[in-house]
């Protein structure tokens, strides 16, 4: 599978003109004064579909002809790519079919659905997602629309990063000297990192990702993609990919700088911080780039940090464990 590129990052760009929600970056003087540095955050939990991956996934199916438009798409999610591929197929009136795990946040299910894509659930621990959506396809003809394992819906990521350099300039008067990206699978962190690689070089970007399901931080220091530990548990739902993709760890063994690793009580601490001082909802997974900034993970001092909020669809039951 060949890579994307830069160019197709901007091709992605232009395809979503109009579509997605050009996101803020917020400065918010609190963090600075902890960090001592300048920390410029990209609420992406403001997307449509509350999250990064309606970019991808409208990227994808935007390019699909006629014909495979009418026979419909499948995909595997454990709800931000399900909410965001249904909202692409909604707005382009592709028929969706979304395999999801049972335990899936229940807002991500309905919402799901609520965009007309028809849900089928799997058990996470026992089944295979990829083989049930692969099933479905051939039996219907619909195309797979992956997660992050295309450079379609990685480039459609990518615009993200490009965002943020531009509004970082053109809002700040700064260059990005790092930026931190929640990491699953790969897609949106490889998206970024291509995309700064061509709009802001001097840019260093890290992963981050929840303790235990940090494999692709230990991938990288190997060199070899590694796997997440299968004893493990966490409250970010949205980053519990086993390993890091093959196309998606190609490019981020080239172009990422490390990651960082944050635990459950770190995630609820920095969604805390975002309710408090940025006046949004933010899910675990969209909260690890977050709180490796507010715990020093990254010595942010005397320096401008980008860092990804990259999803809101939380439950409010595990939300309610967040706030005071």
């Amino acid at each position: 599978m060949q890579e994307p590129t830069f160019d197709d990052v901007l091709a992605a760009r232009h395809r979503l003109s109009g579509q997605a929600v050009v996101t803020p970056l917020l400065r918010v003087a609190e963090l600075d004064r902890r960090t001592g540095g300048t920390i410029l955050v990209k609420a992406e939990s403001l997307q449509v579909a509350g999250a990064f991956k309606f970019r991808g996934a409208y990227n994808r199916l935007a390019q699909l002809d006629a014909d495979a438009r009418a026979r419909g798409v499948v995909a595997w999610s454990s709800g931000n790519h399900a909410q965001g591929v249904a909202a692409a197929g909604q707005r382009l009136g592709v028929p969706t079919t979304i395999v999801m795990p049972a335990d899936a946040p229940v807002i991500k299910v309905e919402n799901t659905r609520r965009m007309g894509a028809e849900v089928v659930f799997y058990d996470r621990y026992r089944d295979d997602r990829e083989v049930i959506g692969r099933r479905l396809s051939q039996r219907s003809g619909a195309t797979i629309v992956p997660p992050y394992e295309d450079p379609h819906i990685i480039a459609g990521q990518g615009t993200t990063g490009l965002e943020m350099a531009a509004q970082a300039e053109d809002l700040y008067g700064a260059k990005l000297d790092a930026v931190l990206v929640p990491c699953g699978g790969g897609g949106l962190i490889g998206g970024c990192a291509l995309a700064l690689a061509g709009a802001s070089p001097g840019s260093k970007v890290y992963c981050v990702e929840p303790e235990g399901y940090d494999d692709t931080k230990r991938s990288l220091a190997s060199g070899e993609r590694q796997q997440s530990r299968k004893d493990a548990t966490t409250l970010c739902d949205a980053l519990m990919a086993p390993t890091p993709g093959k196309l998606t760890f190609q490019i981020n063994r080239r172009l990422l700088a490390g990651g960082f690793a944050v635990d459950d009580e770190m995630v609820l601490a920095a969604m805390l911080f975002a309710w408090r001082e940025l006046k949004l909802v933010v899910e675990p997974g969209g909260a690890v780039a977050l709180a490796a900034v507010l715990h020093g993970l990254i010595d942010c001092a005397g320096k401008t940090v980008g860092v990804v909020l990259s999803g809101g669809n939380v439950d409010a039951q595990i939300y309610r464990r967040a706030l005071p």
